[in-house]
């Protein structure tokens, strides 16, 4: 069987760079190029010292002279859609961990996805156990009326709130088939408590020393249950990284979210 040929987008980025060590460990995977914004060499030494691939700011030129089967992109959103384009129209699948993506962007992925027959894989999050911090989330939001999310990030990241933190909210609902209550105030306030999606208020902490952390809060008279899930290291998302590159090359079409992969 070949291995399934592989480019990454943002290959000397913070996720970018685990990316690309994941795929020098895979026997079933061949990282064939990548690309960054700047580049001061035309090919990239990869880390196993295996040897070096090319290396470009011209994601068209990487395309074209690597033929991946897959582009994987942790950018950013004004960098992930003008590839998406790219890439279907080139018949190569994609695997998108961008966050900052809009309702429009996913719809469009969908569109160029069917219109060119290739997969897209896009999650908010690729950490396994995040999507099942997620997954407990949603059974747990039929059973309790009251709901808010702290989510903690590093102080460079854009978004604000995080697409996880979006995607647990609007999933949380779904399972409800209705909006979480809003706990009664005890006085009229001009205070912003933070970010309301479908009832559940969305806290969004920025600091140094944070990587990605995300704190589940459901609330009913007389308890609570919290679920929590911390990153420790972004080794933890080349699994999900992974199995999705495996997955988006025997389907078509968008698979929004890593739960589709993991049948959950």
């Amino acid at each position: 069987m070949k291995p399934i040929k592989v480019a990454v987008q943002g290959a000397l980025g913070r996720v970018g760079r685990e990316v690309v060590n994941a795929l020098c460990r895979e026997p079933e995977m061949q990282l064939v190029g990548a690309v960054e914004l700047q580049v001061a060499e035309d090919y990239l030494p990869l880390p196993d010292g295996s040897g070096t691939v090319p290396f470009s700011s011209d994601l068209d030129y990487i395309l074209t002279k690597c033929q991946p089967d897959v582009l994987v992109d942790f950018t950013t959103a004004k960098a992930t859609m003008p590839a998406v384009r790219m890439a279907a129209k080139r018949g190569v699948n994609l695997v998108i961990g961008t966050t900052g993506l809009t309702a429009d962007d996913i719809s469009e992925m969908e569109t160029l996805s069917m219109a060119h027959q290739v997969g897209i894989v896009v999650a908010p999050n690729f950490a396994l156990g995040a999507v099942l911090m997620m997954h407990l989330a949603t059974i747990a939001a039929r059973y309790l009326d009251y709901a808010e999310i702290i989510e903690l990030h590093h102080h460079q990241k854009l978004d604000s709130p995080s697409g996880t933190a979006l995607s647990t909210a609007r999933a949380m609902a779904q399972a409800r088939g209705k909006p979480f209550h809003q706990p009664p105030e005890p006085g009229q306030t001009s205070v912003s408590r933070g970010k309301q999606v479908e009832g559940v208020t969305i806290h969004s902490v920025r600091l140094p020393g944070l990587m990605a952390h995300q704190e589940v809060i459901l609330g009913a008279p007389g308890q609570t249950l919290i679920i929590r899930h911390d990153t420790i290291s972004r080794e933890c998302y080349m699994p999900g990284v992974i199995l999705a590159i495996k997955e988006v090359v025997k389907r078509q079409g968008l698979i929004n979210g890593l739960d589709a992969l993991l049948n959950l």
